[in-house]
């Protein structure tokens, strides 16, 4: 099951984390994220469940509901821990209520799961997967409380909040006499077509009235006869808390299709209902009502997403906006705490309080910190509170960040309005909801309540009101094991390894660090958290080497191919580890490495350190010198340490060669070599500029040598290359004066420089510089993954004269992944969509970043090889950039299991089959009919060997049982029942391709997975007359044998035929021979290829003469032509009857006629598709999509009579 697909991420992974090399954890491991600066809980989506959580919330912050619903006990409601017992009366669905309310309001998450609660509404991962209508569930949801809520004080709970009355009337013009009608209602229902807004439709329903004359009169009771009459309607008993279902889907009957109304209608947020009620009498107060919740629909009728617009009543969450004004940064914070109080937060809190961000993260009730951590500002009425979180000595610590972090918005006498989309809140004010107004996304349930209800004052930002204390506790409880476990995953996020190399144990040699004795003992390792500072590290190390005399000096270094190359020496104590794990040697090494040496000297060699002198390791060619000074046709092969930042000169120096020429590979693919020159003013480049890399290969010729022979005697070289070019296309959808540009280029080229040269050339805008990337077009002309800059052309793999596209957008970084998608199925997927996603984020993640790219709602969607692990990144499922997915509509059986679609094939005529009498349409045995055996001799006819696959039902099994099983589990279904098939090893086994037996599964004690069927495989059974135990030298071939002058076969013999000895043309002939007692060599056969409608020879004569060894190889019938398989059809021909070299049937000619007809169709359907592009079409003849049947919806309660 995949039901789980689209919840929404709870889990969270430190931002902290020591270099790339770490491995991930799980986030499934880890505990839920706290809640964010709001203070208020979402709710995680199921799958579909949107219109379920914006209904919850909805119930939630009315306030009068959820008391009512926590003032039931236990001892009316029942407890969780008897719900098994088999007379114990437990109401499950309002306990549930319950403790989901008090999860919202008291749990430290972000977001709460409704996944027990669903399961007592009976729900299965098939509702929870499918959206339904959030109106209609409000009806739902209400009936179940009322039948789960009888015989307890919360019996009329509903009826009390929400029931109210409809007066309608029927006045007599003659008589007057009064026709009375009262209609209960939990929620009005108002038109929107053609309407201005909510009270222009009650106006419509509750004032206007509707007069019966002329043709269509009134027949009065008391006048006995038709009349005139006048029609109305009135609201007669108000609700505390009134519903409104706005009708925004309507059904054309012109079109035959339903429709959204999404034109303009407002409502008000305070509305006087006084016009539309039967009794006018009353204060005015009694008739007003202030809008409390709005939910939105945001889509079409045929699916979309919901999320709600909700008033904060009770003030329990912080309504704060983060204005550009009000905003600081967390380092310009710092920076004014060091200016005022004359010492780093670090140096005088840290110990204390920790690093500031993490302070400020703890305290989010008190300050505002922006998603990426960089500014902060400070959140409403947070003075008085923050008093008691400092001790008097540290009050100037809040003073400071309070001054520093500017002003608080003056907040409290505006209503506190929320946006609920699922697990997000987020703050809006009370003009946003005029934006719900009209659209595709717009308002579509509006809730009220009267103004009179007043709150108690102990309930405002108290949220701990009204909850009972056994709820109390039971989140108390959880609070504090959600902090623990927070507390244990950060400290293990915290913590990373260290390899420590001791400086005395290495000696600098050949342009790095080398160990004197042996690795092992010049490392040591050691766990640190690098939360803490440089100066506690340094103490550690120290307690740590015992033996260590002297100071100390800390740097940070690297392994490379060279050695151990020192990048940093660590020089602030006061500063966090963190700023270690974060340099550029550590990020490309598994673990942080750390060099002990005195300064800038290590075995009394001065040493060059940092990321411009890292030692390179290249491997330098050059011709042998012999004693007398002679050069021997030798190459050699040698290594050799430069630092990048060294001219490349001194390749030269370092060989004791005067004057010579240096040349750099260029090959573009691995094990191709091809040299190109360095020009004389290039000499005096460092090697980094020139785009070498450890392990490349720089060749030295002598310039006295002229003879460029070299390159040509010995294989391995090719020759030398001037600068080649790559072509660059303009695709940036910007004018330019080319289209296309040649940029020179060598293999070691960075891709940043071909870009920007490209944008030069083609005279664009400087500003596509921060804003463009190059991706690669192939033969077809589809565009590419983007290039990193940072790569050379070898490394991005790109050929030289390739062509490249200058495209906008900023390409993907080495930790994200570019991936294509298309929404459809494996058979016609939809129209593929790029995506840039970091490769740590979870499938979960992904998929809804992808539907919202696609601008679909909540769907059940799967990656085409199943990813069963939401919650596993894409790194740890290997998906890689350029990698294509596949969301498809579907529902998957359990880990382990398959659900394996089972279909029943029949051969045509078949031989040695079971054969029953059948309703040849649908090739369905008849009832109470017994299968016989088939006799060998059938009627002729011109049908070729195929028989008919219908498909029979699913059976879902385990992936490690084995074939006899799934035999066993089909034969329940129902044509297998009434065929009476003996047992399993009376059916054949194959699998389905193009609707037709594709492979054929042999052995029944098999385990399934060792078939490596994969999880879209179908399979269909073919009944047997006798038992089969085919050998894995076995083949299973359909033999028909041609009737001579009428173009026709007699019916299909299965024939198996022993391949042990080869599967060559004369071995199969004769097989065939034999088989039918015919001698080989006036024996003909053909393969047929029904897709085709064509037979082709099999001749023992046809021989391939390869190349190299010059000997004649016989063919291999499973290769090209043939490609022979189970259950091929082989045509035979007695050539003693039949001397005519035509296999074909009269089948064949009607079956190409109709390709034919059918090609010729296709080519004018894409012309037609090609003018109605061209806008020549109205769009309106466009046939719409066809759509699913649509599913009730039901809450399943027991019976508490």
């Amino acid at each position: 099951m995949f039901g789980d697909l689209f919840e929404e991420d709870y889990s969270s992974v430190s931002n902290n984390q020591c270099g790339k090399g770490k491995k991930l954890k799980t986030k499934a491991l880890e505990p839920p994220a706290p809640r964010e600066f709001t203070n208020l809980s979402g709710i995680r989506n199921q799958g579909g469940t949107c219109y379920l959580n914006s209904l919850l919330q909805t119930l939630h912050f009315t306030p009068e509901f959820r008391e009512a619903l926590f003032s039931l006990g236990p001892e009316e409601l029942g407890s969780f821990e008897d719900k098994d017992k088999p007379d114990a009366k437990v109401r499950i669905i309002p306990l549930q209520l319950q403790r989901l309310f008090a999860q919202l309001l008291l749990l430290d998450q972000e977001a709460a799961s409704t996944a027990d609660l669903t399961d007592s509404f009976g729900w299965t991962s098939n509702e929870e997967m499918r959206q339904h209508d959030v109106q209609e569930l409000n009806r739902i949801l209400f009936s179940a409380l009322e039948t789960s809520l009888v015989g307890t004080s919360g019996h009329d709970l509903i009826n009390r909040l929400y029931h109210g009355t409809i007066i309608n009337q029927i006045v007599c013009k003659e008589c007057k006499n009064i026709s009375e009608k009262q209609e209960d209602f939990l929620d009005l229902t108002v038109a929107v077509k053609n309407v201005s807004g909510l009270e222009d439709a009650l106006w419509n329903m509750y004032v206007e009235e509707e007069v019966f004359d002329y043709d269509n009169l009134y027949h009065c009771g008391t006048c006995d006869r038709l009349v005139k009459a006048a029609k109305s309607a009135k609201l007669r008993k108000l609700p505390p808390f009134l519903t409104v279902s706005l009708l925004r889907f309507n059904f054309d009957f012109v079109k035959c299709e339903r429709y959204k109304e999404t034109s303009c209608y407002t409502f008000p947020l305070r509305i006087n209902l006084k016009p539309f009620c039967e009794q006018s009498e009353l204060d005015d107060l009694e008739y007003i009502y202030d809008l409390f919740s709005v939910i939105i629909h945001k889509g079409g009728c045929y699916g979309g997403h919901y999320h709600v617009y909700i008033k904060d009543v009770d003030h329990l969450g912080n309504w704060q906006f983060q204005e550009e004004n009000n905003l600081i940064t967390v380092e310009q914070l710092g920076q004014k705490l060091l200016k005022k109080m004359g010492i780093s937060w670090n140096k005088k809190y840290r110990k204390q309080h920790g690093p500031l961000r993490k302070f400020l993260q703890h305290h989010s009730q008190i300050f505002l910190l922006s998603s990426d951590e960089s500014t902060v500002s400070l959140l409403k009425n947070c003075c008085l509170q923050a008093e008691s979180d400092f001790q008097s000595n540290d009050q100037q610590i809040f003073k400071t960040l309070a001054s520093e972090s500017l002003g608080l918005n003056n907040s409290n006498s505006c209503p506190h309005w929320f946006d609920i989309n699922d697990s997000k809140v987020q703050p809006i004010k009370e003009k946003d909801i005029e934006q719900q107004f009209q659209g595709k996304e717009s308002a579509y349930m509006l809730f009220y309540r009267k103004s009179q209800l007043q709150r108690p004052p102990e309930a405002r930002a108290n949220p701990r009101y009204g909850v009972p204390y056994h709820l109390l506790n039971e989140m108390d409880a959880a609070n504090i094991e959600l902090k623990t476990k927070r507390a244990e995953c950060d400290s293990a996020d915290n913590n990373f390894e260290l390899h420590l190399h001791l400086g005395p144990q290495y000696h600098f040699f050949n342009g790095a660090l080398h160990p004197v004795v042996s690795q092992t003992e010049s490392v040591w390792e050691l766990t640190f958290d690098k939360r803490k500072t440089l100066g506690d590290l340094r103490q550690s190390i120290f307690q740590l080497l015992e033996f260590w005399e002297g100071d100390m000096v800390l740097s940070v270094a690297k392994l490379v191919p060279a050695g151990l190359h020192i990048y940093q020496t660590l020089k602030d104590w006061g500063s966090v580890c963190s700023a270690c794990g974060n340099s550029e040697g550590s990020e490309l090494s598994s673990c942080t490495e750390l060099g002990n040496g005195g300064g800038l000297e290590v075995g009394g060699v001065q040493i060059q350190t940092g990321i411009d002198c890292e030692p390179l390791l290249l491997n330098v060619l050059h011709l042998d010198t012999s004693s007398e000074g002679e050069k021997c046709q030798q190459v050699i092969e040698s290594p050799h340490v430069f630092p990048s930042n060294a001219e490349v000169g001194t390749v030269l120096t370092a060989l004791t060669i005067p004057a010579g020429v240096v040349f750099i590979n260029s090959g573009e693919c691995a094990g191709e070599e091809s040299w190109t020159a360095i020009p004389k003013e290039d000499m005096k480049k460092t090697f980094r500029e020139q785009g070498l890399r450890n392990g490349s290969s720089v060749l030295i010729q002598d310039s006295n040598n002229e003879d460029n022979s070299l390159f040509t005697k010995h294989g391995k070289w090719t020759s030398i290359n001037k600068v080649d070019w790559l072509q660059v296309k303009n695709l940036c959808q910007l004018e330019s004066e080319k289209k296309q540009v040649k940029v020179s280029a060598t293999s070691n080229t960075v891709v940043f420089d071909i870009r920007i040269k490209a944008i030069k050339e083609l005279k664009l805008m400087k500003e596509l510089a921060e804003n463009s990337c190059l991706r690669p077009i192939d033969r077809n002309g589809k565009l590419l993954c983007p290039v990193p800059d940072c790569y050379t052309l070898k490394e991005a793999e790109l050929k030289m004269g390739s062509s490249l596209g200058l495209c906008l957008g900023k390409a993907p970084t080495s930790s994200q992944l570019f991936l294509f998608f298309a929404m459809g199925s494996d058979v016609q997927p939809g129209t593929e969509m790029e995506i840039i996603v970091e490769e740590t984020v979870s499938v979960r993640d992904c998929l809804k970043i992808m539907l919202e790219k696609s601008g679909l709602p909540e769907v059940i969607s799967d990656k085409k090889e199943f990813l069963y692990s939401q919650d596993a990144t894409l790194k740890e499922l290997m998906i890689s950039s350029g990698d294509t997915l596949l969301l498809m509509e579907g529902k998957l059986p359990p880990l382990g299991f398959l659900k394996v679609p089972i279909w029943w094939y029949q051969p045509r005529g078949p031989s040695g089959h079971w054969e029953s009498h059948q309703d040849h349409t649908n090739c369905i045995p008849s009832q109470g009919r017994v299968w016989r055996a088939a006799s060998t001799q059938g009627a002729p006819g011109n049908v070729p060997a195929e028989g008919s696959v219908l498909y029979v039902g699913d059976v879902e099994i385990s992936e490690d049982a084995v074939l006899a099983d799934l035999k066993t589990q089909a034969m329940t279904l129902h044509p297998f029942l009434e065929s009476g098939v003996p047992s399993p090893a009376f059916l054949r086994a194959w699998t389905v391709e193009s609707k037709r037996p594709g492979r054929l599964l042999r052995t029944n004690r098999q385990p399934l997975k060792e078939y490596k069927l994969g999880r879209r495989t179908e399979i269909c059974l073919e009944p047997l007359q006798k038992e089969e135990n085919l050998g894995p030298q076995d083949v299973l071939l359909r033999t028909q044998m041609r009737i001579p002058g009428v173009r026709a076969y007699a019916p299909a013999v299965d024939l198996v035929w022993d391949t042990a000895r080869g599967w060559t043309a004369g071995s199969l002939r004769q097989r065939v021979a034999h088989f039918y007692s015919l001698p080989v060599e006036k024996t003909e056969i053909a393969k047929y290829f029904p897709e085709k409608f064509e037979w082709l020879p099999i001749s023992s004569w046809n021989q391939q003469i390869t190349k190299r060894k010059k000997k004649k190889k016989q063919d291999s019938l499973q290769g090209a032509p043939y490609y022979l398989k189970d259950g091929d059809t082989i045509g035979v021909k007695n050539l003693l009857v039949d001397d005519d070299d035509d296999f074909s049937t009269i089948r064949d000619d009607t079956g190409k006629g109709k390709q034919q007809q059918l090609a010729l169709g296709k080519k004018e359907s894409r012309e037609a598709l090609r003018v109605q592009s061209s806008g020549l079409l109205s769009s309106a003849d466009t046939p719409g999509r066809p759509r699913g049947q649509e599913a009730s919806l039901s809450i399943h309660v027991g019976s508490f009579r």
